[in-house]
């Protein structure tokens, strides 16, 4: 199995953290293990229940030298005693709602998160006898409000997407544990390397891998890291019994891409900082959000809770017809970034999010939460995902659509 964590530095860490030279032939990099089985020397029971962390790789769904490996690796980065893989982003979300709730308990959502999630929890739990509260997370008084006898799970989101609003997250660790709830929190827009959400006190911490973790958009994964406890409970459940695995090739590419993880984050920053206030300046963008911006209305929040603000810009350009005519210009003449989802990723991407479509298909809020919703999107945005390319050539390339 892979090795647990003695290293101090976190980018010695993201190198060697989960890895070591393969026993069999020496070779540095880690093997890519495609088997779905593994001989055993052992008499093993026919059940997952019998496993041990000291238990030797027996079938794939179950334990496999690659996902172990990643895992470990996303663990020591992250600073918990373990972490769960899966098959995306989405069936790690799953994977802690479905482990941790049944039917008759309750649940405190993010209004505003990503659009599965969203969806999620206002169509599927409920149907499954869950009830579930969407608040806005960055009003701990609406989170006090909501709160009842049998509330199980608060489910953060910081940064939120698209939008980045923040959520302060030791105050609702605070008020999830005080009630006797867990904190899990998608931590996906900061990576490990920009917010320590275990100190901040979240009890389970999940990332979309897909994104800044595997960072070269090439490969699908969803990851939760926390206690060993809580972490048990989920690969029996989550992986075992709903099968949502992350395949071994994907774990080696993601774990290869984890190696560099600290280093573009720097560089993920930088430009982002750099772009961010080209923006803020152009008389054509009405309007900015990135964490390390000043402006940003959680800007003391960011500074006190952020290591890193991360990549992650959006801003406006108007009114709708506006925003859907720089759009239809970056489809036509981006020459560096590419319209398309998805963020994290070491091209730069960027795409339009018009606000009445959201509010009716993923978020459906209430008044006062569009309202709010609407402080920071307007009536749309783009979401921008800055990559590694040079700030300037990104710039050039905005000022050519904008």
């Amino acid at each position: 199995m892979a090795k647990g964590n003695v290293f101090q530095g976190i980018q010695t860490t993201a190198i060697h953290a989960g890895e070591g030279p393969d026993p069999t032939t020496g070779a540095s990099a880690p093997p890519l293990h495609m088997s779905s089985t593994f001989v055993t020397e052992d008499v093993a029971g026919f059940s997952a229940h019998d496993l041990t962390p000291d238990s030797p790789y027996l079938y794939a769904r179950w334990a496999n030298p690659n996902v172990a490996s990643l895992e470990a690796k996303i663990a020591a980065l992250q600073g918990t005693e373990g972490c769960l893989c899966t098959a995306s982003g989405m069936a790690a979300a799953t994977a802690i709602f479905l482990t941790f709730l049944s039917a008759g308990d309750h649940a405190i959502v993010s209004d505003v998160s990503y659009a599965g999630v969203a969806e999620l929890a206002r169509d599927t739990l409920p149907r499954l006898g869950i009830e579930v509260s969407t608040v806005n997370l960055s009003d701990l008084q609406a989170v006090a409000d909501a709160i009842r006898p049998n509330t199980r799970l608060i489910h953060s989101e910081s940064p939120v997407n698209p939008i980045l609003r923040l959520t302060d997250l030791a105050a609702i660790s605070k008020l999830a544990h005080d009630n006797g709830a867990l904190h899990s929190c998608d931590a996906t827009f900061a990576s490990p390397i920009g917010m320590d959400a275990v100190g901040l006190g979240v009890d389970l911490v999940m990332h979309s891998i897909t994104k800044y973790i595997g960072g070269h958009g090439d490969a699908v994964g969803g990851a939760v890291a926390g206690s060993a406890e809580l972490i048990s409970k989920m690969r029996f459940e989550a992986a075992i019994h709903h099968g949502g695995i992350l395949s071994p090739f994907n774990a080696w590419l993601i774990g290869r891409g984890m190696a560099t993880l600290p280093l573009r984050m720097k560089a993920h920053e930088a430009g982002a900082q750099a772009v961010a206030e080209w923006l803020e300046a152009d008389p054509r963008v009405s309007r900015v959000i990135y964490p390390g911006l000043p402006s940003h209305p959680q800007y003391d929040l960011a500074q006190q809770q952020m290591n890193n603000t991360s990549g992650m810009i959006s801003f406006q350009v108007g009114n709708v017809a506006k925003g859907e005519a720089v759009a239809q210009k970056m489809i036509q003449d981006l020459q560096v970034m590419h319209y398309a989802v998805s963020l994290g990723h070491h091209r730069s991407l960027v795409f339009w999010m018009e606000t009445q479509g959201l509010m009716e298909t993923s978020f459906r809020l209430d008044p006062g939460q569009a309202e709010n919703y609407r402080a920071f999107a307007g009536d749309g945005i783009f979401r921008l995902s800055i990559g590694l390319e040079d700030a300037e050539d990104l710039i050039a390339d905005l000022d050519r659509v904008l």
